[in-house]
This record gives C-alpha cells, sequence and structure tokens, in this order.
C-alpha cells in the first residue's frame, strides 16, 4: 500500500463505499413497504389506458351524455382508480370508482380529441387533430389522394367562386369522394376568412389540406406557416360540432385522497444517526488521505511554478517510491535539463556573437576606412572583405544545416554510393591543401558500397578531412580508410575511419569535440580554429543516414574519427 497511490484510493473509495452500502441498505429494508405501496399508486399504464378509451370516445360523440358506459367498463378493468371528468367550467360530467372526495389542485390530463396530448400519445399528428376525426368528410386522410386526378374538384370550386354553371360530372363521382369535396370547399372558405383577417391572399386547398401550387404560375403560396396555422384553426372549428368538448380528467384513488407519503417517524433519528455517522467518516478518512497525497503535490506545484518563473529551484524532496515519487524524481530530471538547456542556449548565443562579431568588425573597420579616404577600395581590398563575407556565408550555412537537423527537417535521397569513388573526390579536393601544409593524404577503400546521400556524404568526409588538416602538423599524414564490418551479417556497416597523427585531444576535452563551437585550444582565432560547427554538423547528418560516428584519441598520439553507415545488400 504504501508504493502506490492507486491502491491506497481504491481502499480508501472501498472502505467508503462499504459503509455507504450498508447504511443505505438497513434504510432500504425499513422503507421497502412504504415504497412499494406509493409506486402501486402510480400505475402509468393504467392511466394510459383510460385516457386513450376516453380520447376514443371523444372522436365517435358529440357529447359525453353516454360516457357511463365506458366509465363503467374501466372502472371493472382498473379498480383501484377514480375517473372524475369535469368541463373547463367547472362542472362535473362524470365520477366513476369514487365517494365523491376532494379532487386533486391539478387535472392528470385534457380529454381534447381536437389537442391531443403529444405526452400520452407519442405518434399524434403535428396539429395534434386526432386522425379518427373525420366530421363532415368520408375518407380518412392516409387513404385519401394528395391530389384531384378527376379535376371535378377543379370544377365545383370554379362554380362555387364564380356562380358558373358547368357539368362537373358530380354525379359520376363516388358518394364519399363528392361529399369530401363538398367538405374541403367549406374548410377553404374557413381557411381564407382567416388568412383575410391577417390580410393575405386566399388560398386552395388539395385533399390532404396542405395549400395547392397556383395552376397559372406553379408557385407555392406565400407564408406558409401563417396558411398552416389558419388550416389547423379551420380544421378544429369545422371539427368541433362532430367531437366531444374538451373536459379534464382527474385520476385518484377510489377516496379521492392523495398517496400517503412516507413516514419515518420512530425510525428518523436512527436514520438520521446513520447518515451522519457515515458522512464523518468518509470526511475524515478521505482528508486524511488527501492530505498525505497532495502534500507533495503541492510542493511539485510551488517548484513548478517557480520554475515557470525563470528562477533556479532546489530538487524538490522525493519521499517513498509510489507514482507520486516517481513524478517527484521525473520533474527533477526535467528542471536539471532544462537548466543544462537554459546554458546551454547562452553560451550558443555568446558563441554566435563571437562567430560572427569579428568578420563583422573587420568589414565595418575597411569599409569605414576607404569611405574616409585612408585606405583605396583596391582589389586588393576588395578581395580581402570577400573572404570576411565568405567567413560570414560559411558560419550562417553551418547554422542553418543545424537548424533543419535540429527539426528533423533533414531531407536525403538515399541511394546505392560507391565508397572508393567518394573518397578519390575527396583526396581530389584536400590533396592540393595537404601538400601546401606538407601532410599525406591517402584514401584506402575496397569494393564497398553504402545506402547513403551521396552529398551529404561528401559534406561528413570533407569536415572530418579539413578538420584533420587544421591540427596535423608539417611532416604529419592523414589517411581515410573505409572497411566493411560484418559481425552481425543481417545488418552489416560499411566503418569509415579519418585517422592523423596531429597533436590529439585530452581525456577531458573528448566527450566535448561534437559540441557546437567547441575548441580544444580557446586562444584559436577563426581562421585557424574553423567556426566550431563541423563536427556538430557530421553527427547530425551521419545520425539522419541511420549511422553512428565516434572518436578516439590521445595526446601526442594523434585522433581518429569512425563513422559507421548502413552497408548496402547486395543480395537486392
Amino acid at each position: 500500500m504504501r508504493r502506490s497511490v492507486f491502491t491506497r484510493l481504491l481502499v480508501v473509495v472501498v472502505l467508503i463505499a462499504v459503509c455507504s452500502i450498508a447504511a443505505t441498505a438497513w434504510l432500504a429494508t425499513q422503507l421497502t413497504k412504504a415504497s412499494i405501496a406509493r409506486e402501486q399508486g402510480r400505475e402509468l399504464a393504467s392511466d394510459n389506458k383510460i385516457y386513450a378509451a376516453l380520447l376514443l370516445y371523444a372522436t365517435a360523440h358529440r357529447d359525453w351524455s353516454e360516457v357511463d358506459g365506458v366509465l363503467g367498463s374501466l372502472a371493472e378493468e382498473h379498480p383501484n382508480r377514480r375517473v372524475v371528468l369535469v368541463t373547463k367550467d367547472g362542472r362535473t360530467v362524470a365520477d366513476q370508482g369514487g365517494d365523491g372526495g376532494q379532487l386533486p389542485a391539478t387535472a392528470s390530463a385534457v380529454v381534447d380529441a381536437l389537442a391531443v396530448d403529444p405526452v400520452l400519445v407519442p405518434d399524434a399528428p403535428a396539429d395534434r387533430i386526432d386522425k379518427r376525426v373525420l366530421g363532415p368528410f368520408r375518407t380518412p386522410i392516409d387513404f385519401r389522394d394528395r391530389e384531384d386526378r378527376t379535376g371535378s374538384l377543379y370544377c365545383l370550386r370554379l362554380v362555387k367562386k364564380e356562380q358558373r354553371k358547368l357539368d362537373c360530372r358530380e354525379n359520376d363521382l363516388p358518394f364519399d369522394t363528392a361529399a369530401d369535396f363538398t367538405a374541403l370547399l367549406d374548410l377553404e372558405d374557413l381557411v381564407n376568412a382567416c388568412l383575410a383577417r391577417r390580410s393575405l391572399p386566399p388560398v386552395d386547398l388539395d385533399p390532404d389540406y396542405t395549400p395547392a401550387r397556383k395552376q397559372s404560375t406553379g408557385a407555392d403560396p406565400p407564408d406558409k406557416p401563417a396558411v398552416a396555422a389558419c388550416v389547423a384553426a379551420s380544421r378544429k372549428e369545422q371539427l368541433a360540432p362532430y367531437v366531444a368538448p374538451p373536459v379534464l380528467l382527474y385520476l385518484t384513488n377510489p377516496k379521492g385522497t392523495p398517496t400517503a407519503a412516507i413516514s419515518l417517524s420512530g425510525n428518523g433519528w436512527q436514520v438520521v444517526g446513520a447518515a451522519a455517522a457515515v458522512l464523518l467518516a468518509a470526511v475524515g478518512v478521505t482528508a486524511l488521505a488527501g492530505a498525505r497525497i497532495t502534500r507533495p503535490l503541492r510542493a511539485l506545484t510551488a517548484a513548478a511554478q517557480h520554475l515557470s518563473s525563470g528562477g533556479a529551484i532546489p530538487p524538490v524532496p522525493v519521499r517513498g517510491q509510489d507514482e507520486i515519487a516517481g513524478l517527484t524524481r521525473a520533474f527533477n530530471t526535467m528542471a536539471a535539463n532544462r537548466a543544462q538547456l537554459e546554458q546551454a542556449r547562452k553560451a550558443m548565443v555568446s558563441d554566435v556573437a563571437h562567430e560572427l562579431r569579428t568578420p563583422l568588425s573587420n568589414i565595418r573597420g575597411w569599409l569605414e576606412a576607404a569611405q574616409d579616404g585612408v585606405s583605396d577600395l583596391d582589389p586588393a581590398l576588395v578581395t580581402l572583405l570577400l573572404k570576411e563575407a565568405l567567413v560570414l556565408q560559411h558560419v550562417v550555412d553551418d547554422l542553418q544545416d543545424l537548424a533543419v537537423a535540429d527539426a528533423g527537417s533533414l531531407r536525403l535521397t538515399l541511394e546505392p554510393v560507391a565508397v572508393p569513388a567518394v573518397l578519390a573526390q575527396v583526396r581530389a579536393a584536400h590533396e592540393a591543401r595537404a601538400a601546401q601544409a606538407g601532410v599525406a593524404l591517402s584514401v584506402s577503400s575496397g569494393d564497398l558500397t553504402v545506402e547513403a546521400d551521396a552529398v551529404r556524404l561528401r559534406q561528413i568526409l570533407d569536415n572530418l578531412v579539413a578538420n584533420a588538416l587544421r591540427y596535423v602538423p608539417a611532416g604529419g599524414s592523414v589517411s581515410v580508410e573505409a572497411v566493411l564490418d560484418g559481425s552481425v551479417p543481417v545488418h552489416s556497416h560499411v566503418v569509415i575511419s579519418v585517422a592523423d597523427t596531429g597533436s590529439g585531444i585530452s581525456a577531458e576535452d573528448l566527450p566535448h569535440v561534437f559540441d557546437r563551437f567547441w575548441r580544444a585550444d580557446k586562444s584559436r582565432a577563426r581562421s585557424t580554429g574553423g567556426s566550431g560547427l563541423g563536427l556538430a554538423i557530421v553527427r547530425k547528418l551521419v545520425e539522419a543516414h541511420g549511422g553512428s560516428v565516434g572518436v578516439t584519441s590521445a595526446p601526442g598520439l594523434g585522433t581518429t574519427f569512425t563513422v559507421r553507415l548502413p552497408a548496402r545488400d547486395h543480395r537486392h
């Protein structure tokens, strides 16, 4: 338990849950009988059946005078329910299954065939008019054609509107269809009267009560929402005489009294005491565990806030072996790495400024001298300025290569490259400089091939050879050799070594050879010691090839740089 925060939290939660379950089970056993009685008094399924039966009656009758027969059937099916129907003006229409007790303050529902409750009837139409209400119509809406294909409706409409004497073949229509068309024309009169009150033009209706498209223009009527509202209101006005008027439905128990609430008398103090005890125990245990867990987290939070402000922080104490201790160790490591990176950043900025300051100062000095007339802008001065500009360009190019490599955007074109050809090019490029410095330059290689970018491979070897020539005195030698390392046949490598007979590198300086702007001789000028970026670029390029680079050296015996690159698999 001491090693895992998760285990501690799990144990705490289990303890709290056990206490809560025990208290809940005891309380549930005391309240089971009352809870069952309450649920039995609210039988929603029975109430929905009663509402559906009364709604069906309202669709088929014009008043509630014959509802007693329906209520008698409902009383037999639901003997524990009292059904009371009251008009909206407070007159009792029917009271079945009770002894006349007081009614609840709020009705259970409103029985209205022209305003169906969508909660009780989920498939109710959008206008809430029960589909079973036909009124003067003969055909249900679901069995009615969308449009009049006989043309009789259009003819009847002309006869009615323009009072023409036309033969509409009304006698040829089925009796139900003729009745539907007559009722539809009456509905149009109600709809157009409603539209006129809203200052809207009249519309013609199709048999499904939707506005017909104008035959002359083929366009839909304007203001569809207003037309739809008038159609719904006119339908209710037309159908009102054919259905029972709306009534309030009250559903209670036979005595008309509300269901009794659950009583906790006698056990109330025991329930309250148990709940309070569980609450106090849970709060105490959670507070104790939370304090022990959050104490190191608060220390980490304070250290992180101090670190975000840029200040240096001492390591946060690590206690225990759990997850928080691991987080603390990771935070300390991150803080130490951040301090090292910040120091390296400052050093790099200083080194970049130092590398650029000297050539810029030289260029500025010579240009000011030429401007003041102290020196002539002759070819020699131009050559000197160009040399300093090339120095600046070389530093900037090196920095650009490193920036691209650090960003992971270095693009390589890997292809089979013959090692002997590359070494021959390197020798040709540096042979004149080696001869001028009195240094013997030699290369040797078998018939080897590597998977590499030819341009970047040349850059790697050029940097290593140029670095070696810079530190080898006259009479010394630089040798470049390539051999195959087949110790692991499946993953063979070509090992290219650049060895010189220079002064060597001390043991304390050897780990810093590939650092940026590092020079073994801090007093060297850039013209003799380079920019300090060549070996850093070499390491990045070799790693981008999936290889590795290393160095061995001994003071007075020379230095050897070793590059390992994947060999070309001749089996392919």
